[in-house]
Order: structure tokens, then sequence, then C-alpha cells
């Protein structure tokens, strides 16, 4: 199917030289590839799958990596369902016809369903709507016309509403021969029992830090072995929010954050004024969005090991003396709702617009107060 015009500017794209669709390259993900690979093998290949994980290590890539495999032929082979072997790697040449029309969205037996836009208002939606599904059941069911296989991908399943998620179950409870549906989704138990029930599920874990600093070296060359770290540190095991952080000033925003935490209970004002004041400005959401992850993942990596018992692994030389003042401030429970109203204040000020510098403060402060016991 023919990509539309605006695929090309759509808001969950990455950078062209990072968009999954475009990536040759999986990293940390080998287990996973070889669950499909050995379906594939198997001849009793599942015909939805369910593709489950934290954003940004490699799920939509994995999705796109199979569904150029088995548009390619299965590797040369084309008999993926009936035995004999096969090739050991989904790997496809970047030049190869098929991988860059499934790159271009060009191809005509190939559906990505994700959010669209609004075409009386010209905005993005929020979430996949009925019309965005309504048509894949019928896609479905046509002859392959350029192999034997048609192919979707739903990126992610878990912004589908109740609508559209119906439409799709649909699809999937009913799915004729050579059809293959890949749902990736980061929040599995978001999605409709029914829809789980009939897809077969594929857990993608976390990277290591070695994987995502590997893989940010290669898309961010110029960052040295200290950034890299920290990087890999505050990313948690996603390369996509590894690269995200980069690309919006996370290391500098980190050190930042860390010089004003390190002095609570007191404040340091007029570094205070700065900061939210940078994040407030006009195309700084990024940054205010980089910021709000960064705030909370130190919060809750802080609860994560107080409760285990365990004293902060911090990458950053500032971090773990920052971790044992506010740790020792007060008791888990106190920051385990500091920890809540962080996330709902982040959420709620990209749903509901709110004022990023007033926000910013809030969050601050709302640390402050609880590190004074």
């Amino acid at each position: 199917m023919a990509a539309k015009p605006n695929d090309e500017i759509h808001p969950d794209d990455d950078p062209p030289e990072r968009v999954p669709r475009a990536n040759p390259a999986l990293y940390g993900q080998e287990e996973a590839e070889a669950a499909l690979m050995a379906a594939w093998r198997s001849g009793r290949m599942p015909h939805a799958w369910l593709l489950c994980g934290p954003r940004g290590i490699g799920k939509a890539t994995l999705a796109f990596r199979f569904a150029r495999f088995v548009l390619s032929g299965g590797g040369g082979q084309g008999t993926g369902l009936f035995g004999g072997g096969g090739p050991d790697s989904m790997a496809l040449d970047p030049q190869d016809r098929v991988f860059q029309r499934l790159a271009a969205l060009g191809h005509s037996d190939f559906r990505l369903v994700r959010r669209s836009q609004n075409r009386k208002t010209g905005k993005w939606r929020n979430e996949i709507v009925v019309d965005d599904v309504r048509d894949m059941g019928g896609f479905l069911q046509l002859t392959a016309g350029e192999g034997d296989w048609r192919v979707v991908v739903i990126d992610s399943a878990d912004e589908m509403n109740r609508n559209a998620a119906n439409a799709a179950l649909k699809a999937i409870e009913e799915p004729p021969p050579r059809a293959l549906v890949l749902l990736v989704s980061h929040a599995p138990g978001k999605l409709l029992p029914t829809i789980r029930s009939r897809c077969r599920r594929l857990d993608l874990h976390p990277l290591d830090d070695a994987t995502v600093k590997k893989i940010v070296a290669r898309h961010v060359p110029d960052l040295d072995a200290g950034e890299l770290d920290e990087l890999a540190h505050l990313a948690e095991g996603s390369a996509g929010r590894a690269l995200a952080l980069a690309d919006h000033g996370g290391v500098e925003l980190h050190r930042r954050m860390l010089g004003i935490l390190a002095e609570y209970p007191r404040i340091d004002e007029p570094a205070l004024d700065k900061l939210v004041g940078d994040l407030g400005r006009a195309g700084a959401e990024d940054g205010f969005r980089v910021f709000g992850e960064m705030l909370t993942g130190l919060i809750g990596r802080m609860c994560r090991d107080t409760r285990a018992g365990r004293a902060a692994a911090a990458a950053h030389a500032e971090e773990a003396p920052v971790v044992a003042r506010l740790a020792g401030s007060c008791g888990l429970d106190r920051w385990l709702a500091v920890w809540e109203k962080l996330a709902r204040l982040f959420a709620r000020a990209e749903s509901a617009n709110l004022d990023r510098r007033q926000v910013a403060l809030d969050a601050v402060l709302s640390v402050a107060y609880a590190a004074r016991g």
C-alpha cells in the first residue's frame, strides 16, 4: 500500500536514520529474534504476535525486521510453513527492494497501523481510532500482490481506543492463510484480554548498559565516555530513551537537576529559577519532557533501591550522595507518594497543556518539601 504524504512527518517517527522501519540493526534481542525464527521454521507460526516490553528496546525494530523477512519470502527460502530448515537470520540488505519499500511504507502487501492525522483540525490524534483499523481485516483477506503474505504492524497497540481495539480483534479472530499481525505493546495490560489471548506473546527485555552505549555511540559519535555512561544509567535499558536524552540535552539537564537537589533541604533559588525558566521557554517542550522523566525516574529508582535494601547504583559521580541525602530525609511511603504525584503531574502537564514553568517549579518543590521531613 502506498505511503500517505504525511507519513514522513509522523510525530512518532525517529530521525530518518533511526526510524525502526528503516533500521537494519537489532541489538540485544537475539533471543526474541530466535523465537520468531523458530516459529517460522516450525511450519506452525502463529498468525498474531504481541511484542511486549518497555519503550525504546527494539520492539518496533524487530517487528519491521520480521515483516521484511516474511515479505521477502523468508530470506529467499519461501518455505517457512513447509519445513526444510530455512535461513538463520532475518537480516536483509538495506539496498534490497523489499527493505526499501517497507522503509518508505510503499509495499502493497504491508500495512502500518498507528495514530493518524485528523483531517479537519490538521492535528495528530493521541490515540488510534477505529478508522485507522477498520479496513485491516479486508486488507488481510486480499490475495497478496507481490508474494505469498500480507503483514500488518500495529505500533503501538496500547494506543488503540476501545472501538479500534474491537475492530482489530475481529481481524485477528478471523485470520486468512498467510496473514501476519505484529502488535507492538509497551503496556500489554492495557489491551483487551481477548486480544492478548489470541496472540502469541513475545517479551523483549531491557538492554544492558553496554548495548545501550553501543547504540548511542553509533548515532551520536561525539559523546565522551562519561556522557555515555550517564546516558546509559538514565535510560534504564532503553536505547530509545538514551537517544532522546542525548538529542535534548539530557546530560546537561541531569547535572543541573543534581546541582539543585544536592543542597536539599536548602534550595538554590537562582539556579531553580533559571532552570524552570529555561524549561518554560517556547521550543523547550522536549527538554521539559526529558526533565520530567529524569526527576520522576530519580525518585523511582531511589524508591526501588530503598525497598530492595541496596545503595543507589549511580553512574554519575554526584547522584549517589544526592540520593543518599534524599532517601535518609523521610520514609519510603512518603517518597512513593512523591513519585506518584510527579508521574501524575507531568502526565497532566502534557495532556492538559499546563504552564511548563509552573509544573517544573511545583515538581521540584514537592521533592524539597518531602526532603524536609
